[in-house]
């Protein structure tokens, strides 16, 4: 008997392919249940990662093989497990919906949402835990990201495809950064996750507040895994957001993920391998700690054009205990990413904002993404300033210096108080530019550093009347140009 159309035509074909025949299934029992995980006896044919359904139909997945049971995290909070639960295999892994849907949306690590709005119509599906892209798929490192920061973009390049650590004190301004490297993106074409684990609802909210302040919440995917919950969803936080972004990727878009941040992930991931009695190591952390980060920021590159020619650039977070940058978790993800971004707690009580240590801070591989303009004028600007930072030392003292060394000092302090800059107004690239090029040509030596933030706003003023000039300008151009906007500033 055949239907003519819809589902009844698809159960007559399901009923004329059904062969009779021996089949097996296992079924596991719940041996016990606590602390966001369950132990399950039997399933002997499981595999790490695999999703198994509870017959009250939630899930988990696996985490522990052990000879005799299986340590099992628990995916849905409400979940009512019991021991003497069955449980069920499913062989598959965990996977999160991807897709511009997830654009301008709050979700779980499992993708559901919380903020209020209905679950949104994903384009695919992406595994949260992914092999990294082979080396024969990656693409140099060539194009710059922006983030809007004068110190960053100048003496810290960051690159489409590069993981850029920021590490410091607790609050010191590291999320603050990251969000600035966010709203930067206006107009740039790039999509980016924020990643937020272990955070106060508070803090969440006020996050997504300032992202759909700034009109960047509609380029960007906010993952939470709040403080309240369990160390499997914390744990499995930055994986999904990596996911989503890697969905885009891979179909050739430009992503930026921030992880918020990884010493929490650390600190989750420690919590849930004692649960499952995993060997504790170095300061009570598993073993493969290491390799917890390194798979997850392995991820984060440049594809090859025929690979889809996308990029994935990460911007872990991690917190130090009194500017301790040699502590275990640091120490892991330094060896791990392209450079890092150092906040200083002296700086940031100094006033010095964003307080960014120039002399810790490094990007290995961003130089070569910076315009060539740029890049030209960045030239030596970084090491005289670290030059005036040791000079400035011996000042402190009362040491007399001579004429050269004073000239230095005086030339230091003026570009200290150039890249002082304030929350949440990142400037563009002809910006960076502009005061490279004015710097460089000595337009601001003559000022005290008391008339710097005059300068400055003269250039910003310059630049909006005329729109013509940028990136690709002559030097001879931009030098005439600032000396009339800076007028009797530089004299």
């Amino acid at each position: 008997m055949k239907f003519e159309s819809g589902p009844l035509q698809q159960l007559s074909r399901r009923v004329e392919q059904y062969r009779p025949g021996l089949r097996m299934s296992e079924i596991g029992q719940v041996a016990s249940v606590g602390d966001g995980i369950a132990w399950v006896l039997g399933l002997p044919s499981a595999a790490a990662e695999e999703i198994l359904r509870f017959e009250d139909g939630s899930r988990g997945m696996v985490f522990e093989l052990q000879s005799e049971r299986l340590g099992v995290i628990l995916l849905d909070p409400l979940a009512n497990v019991t021991s003497g639960s069955r449980v069920s295999r499913t062989g598959r892994r965990l996977e999160i919906g991807i897709g511009d849907g997830a654009l301008g949306r709050v979700l779980d690590p499992l993708g559901k949402p919380l903020d209020g709005g209905p679950a949104f119509a994903a384009d695919g599906h992406g595994a949260l835990e992914a092999a990294s892209p082979p080396i024969m798929a990656r693409d140099f490192v060539d194009a710059p990201l922006y983030t809007g920061i004068k110190v960053v973009d100048t003496l810290i390049p960051i690159g489409r495809g590069q993981r850029q650590l920021i590490i410091g004190d607790s609050g010191t301004g590291k999320t603050a950064l990251a969000l600035d490297a966010v709203i930067a993106q206006v107009g740039q074409g790039v999509r980016c996750v924020v990643v937020m684990i272990g955070q106060k609802r508070s803090e969440a909210a006020r996050v997504v507040d300032v992202l759909r302040r700034y009109d960047a919440l509609r380029y960007t995917t906010v993952v939470v895994a709040e403080a309240t919950a369990t160390p499997g969803m914390k744990y499995l936080a930055p994986f999904a957001g990596c996911a989503i972004a890697e969905g885009w990727m891979r179909h050739g878009q430009d992503t930026l993920v921030v992880y918020d941040d990884l010493s929490s992930h650390a600190r989750a991931y420690r919590e849930l391998s004692l649960l499952m009695h995993r060997p504790p190591g170095r300061e009570a952390y598993p073993g493969d700690i290491f390799y917890l980060h390194a798979r997850l920021l392995e991820r984060a590159t440049r594809l090859a054009k025929q690979h889809g020619g996308g990029s994935l650039t990460a911007l872990p977070i991690v917190q130090t205990e009194e500017g301790e940058i040699a502590a275990y978790i640091p120490t892991n993800l330094i060896s791990i990413t392209d450079g890092q971004i150092y906040l200083d707690r002296r700086l940031f009580a100094a006033g010095v904002l964003p307080a960014v240590d120039v002399a810790l801070s490094v990007s290995r591989i961003g130089g070569k993404a910076q315009h060539p303009r740029i890049k030209r004028e960045a030239g030596t600007m970084k090491l005289g300033y670290l030059q005036f930072l040791e000079l400035e030392v011996f000042t402190r003292f009362g040491t007399k210096l001579e004429a050269g060394a004073e000239a230095k000092i005086a030339r230091g302090r003026v570009m200290r108080e150039v890249l002082k800059q304030d929350r949440l107004c990142p400037l563009p690239p002809a910006f960076q530019l502009a005061w490279m090029t004015a710097f460089g040509a000595g337009l601001l030596d003559h000022l005290e550093p008391q008339q710097v933030p005059a300068a400055l706003e003269r250039i910003r003023a310059g630049l909006a009347a005329d729109p013509a000039i940028g990136l690709e300008t002559a030097r001879e151009l931009w030098q005439e140009r600032l000396t009339q906007w800076l007028g009797s500033a530089a004299s």
